[in-house]
């Protein structure tokens, strides 16, 4: 037999109740049944509410997780881009294979200059035949030569000598002829040099060395104050600062030519950078400055223009390109619009830039797994396929502009819809304000400037021109970490001008620099200051040799 529960459920007896009565028993169940169904609900939304706290709590853990990731890695971690998984992201000996089968569709009579160069040879041993050459000989005595039939020379080494630098006084003598003429002496002096400062100590090479010194090589001027000491002169640092500043203005009217130049081409590429200068009017010492670099030009004239402004603002773009009006290749930065609009520049982006917020975001990435079983994020795929849009441009750098563009329009445009068609795709499955989102969002709303530069072949992928210019001048900062006043920083402007122009048109910086200085005072005109231009400079490229010998 089945035992009963020990606690029974007791029915209700209803049998009694009237039918009224019965109406209000069930009513009043039914209010029963709604509050609690009212406080079950509250209950559900109390818990929703909670989880949607812990959810969003959790989110925010994640973003400064990365974001303490980032930040290690920004101070401790190598500052390369590649990525960890770079190396199987994808096959590029497919997409190499691809590009050599449009190479075969190359005409049979293509011009020699635009077909695509040998591979670059691998580099001899030895020293380069454009250095200074001196011949040792070793001779035999007359004694150990004595009945020799024939006597000759074989060259047994060669060593690489240094030659320490050196200060030397120039005295400076003039020649004064005096003549009587109608019972009065009338002296004439031999003509003397023009200085493109006047009365100054500094001869036009010192005053070369220093700019070279300080904005080629990053060495402080205090550095330098100490290497003239030991050469056997002490030259105060104020003293090559106070010529620095002074030969802006000697230089002005050279860069200016160089600026209108520069502005005639149909393509140039702009960055800035940060500068602290201390002695800003309006401006704390701490507060951000800024460097304006442009580099372009037509083909066989580059030039690199640096250019000192507290601003960051649009107009100061609009003040540099004033009569531009070609193809303006940058960032994504907004201050680019107003002068865009106003001279109907074509802009377009840098993939570099796009680039480098997913290498970022790739390295912040919480790692999953290690070795072949790491898996890979978000921003290694989008990595995976902006590598290959850059593979394509390794391989037809050396073709011709014609067929750089065509293969950019097969090939490329095809791989920016697909990297195109995976972003929309994706972008809504990353957490939002995370490293990879940023980067997604960026590279979408920067898309139409992105693919512009496949509607030419000799656009760049990159802004990676400006940003190689700019190099120097981000590593001299942090040797002279910051400039005194807007003079100063000016004159820098001016300087790095000059040095990367020369480099620009292949010129070594020093011995172009010395060749303006020892020119620039006697030239009145402005046909005489075009001759100082960088492509029109009748100097050699590379140094003489001094001996030849078989």
């Amino acid at each position: 037999m089945k035992k009963p529960p020990e606690n029974p459920v007791k029915t209700p007896d209803f049998s009694g109740l009237s039918a009224t009565e019965l109406l209000s028993v069930v009513a009043g169940l039914q209010q029963q049944l709604v509050e609690k169904e009212t406080e079950i609900q509250k209950r559900n939304d109390v818990l929703e509410q909670r989880n949607q706290t812990v959810k969003q709590r959790d989110q925010y853990i994640q973003l400064l997780e990365e974001l303490l990731r980032w930040k290690r890695i920004q101070q401790f971690a190598a500052s390369s881009e590649k990525s960890a998984h770079q190396h199987h992201l994808f096959d590029e000996a497919e997409l190499e294979a691809e590009i050599d089968a449009r190479r075969d569709q190359l005409p049979d009579d293509m011009e020699e200059a635009d077909a695509p160069r040998e591979k670059r040879k691998a580099r001899h041993r030895g020293f380069s035949e454009h250095l200074l050459r001196e011949r040792i000989e070793l001779t035999l005595t007359d004694a150990e030569k004595a009945g020799a039939s024939k006597v000759f020379f074989t060259k047994v080494k060669e060593e690489l000598q240094f030659i320490p630098a050196q200060l030397k006084v120039r005295e400076i003598w003039q020649e004064k002829a005096v003549f009587i003429e109608q019972g009065e002496e009338r002296i004439v002096a031999a003509q003397r040099p023009v200085h493109p400062l006047g009365k100054c100590i500094a001869t036009t090479s010192l005053l070369a060395y220093i700019i070279t010194a300080k904005y080629a090589d990053g060495l402080p001027l205090y550095r330098l104050e100490n290497i003239f000491k030991r050469h056997g002169h002490e030259i105060s640092r104020t003293n090559m600062a106070h010529w620095v500043i002074r030969l802006e203005q000697v230089f002005k009217p050279l860069i200016n030519l160089m600026r209108e130049v520069q502005n005639s081409s149909d393509y140039l590429q702009a960055d800035e950078t940060r500068i602290q200068v201390l002695k800003e009017d309006g401006k704390t010492a701490q507060s951000d400055k800024w460097m304006w670099v442009t580099r372009g030009g037509p083909p066989d004239h580059p030039s690199v223009l640096f250019e000192y402004d507290p601003s960051r603002a649009g107009s100061v773009p609009v003040r540099l390109l004033d009569d531009f009006s070609g193809i303006l290749q940058a960032d994504g930065y907004s201050g680019y619009g107003r002068v865009c609009t106003e001279n109907n520049i074509t802009r377009i982006g840098c993939w570099d830039h796009a680039r480098r917020k997913f290498v970022e975001a790739s390295k912040a990435a919480k790692p999953k797994g290690k070795g072949k079983q790491a898996k890979l994020s978000k921003a290694d795929m989008a990595l995976s396929y902006i590598n290959k849009l850059y593979v394509i441009e390794r391989e037809i750098k050396d073709l011709s502009v014609a067929e750089r563009y065509r293969i950019r329009q097969e090939l490329s445009l095809a791989k920016l819809n697909e990297l195109k068609a995976w972003l929309e795709a994706n972008v809504t499955r990353v957490l939002k304000d995370s490293l990879t989102r940023k980067a997604m969002e960026y590279t979408l709303n920067q898309w139409p400037t992105l693919v512009g530069y496949c509607e030419r072949g000799d656009l760049q992928i990159s802004n990676v021109l400006a940003e190689n210019a700019i190099r120097p001048f981000a590593l001299g900062r942090k040797a002279w970490l910051f400039a005194d006043t807007p003079q100063g920083a000016r004159a820098s402007a001016t300087c790095y001008s000059l040095i990367e122009t020369a480099k620009a048109n292949q010129l070594e910086p020093a011995a172009y620099i010395q060749h303006v200085l020892e020119h620039i005072a006697e030239a009145e005109t402005v046909e005489a200051l075009e001759q100082l231009l960088p492509w029109n400079v009748s100097m050699d490229k590379t140094p003489k040799k001094v001996a030849q010998y078989d």
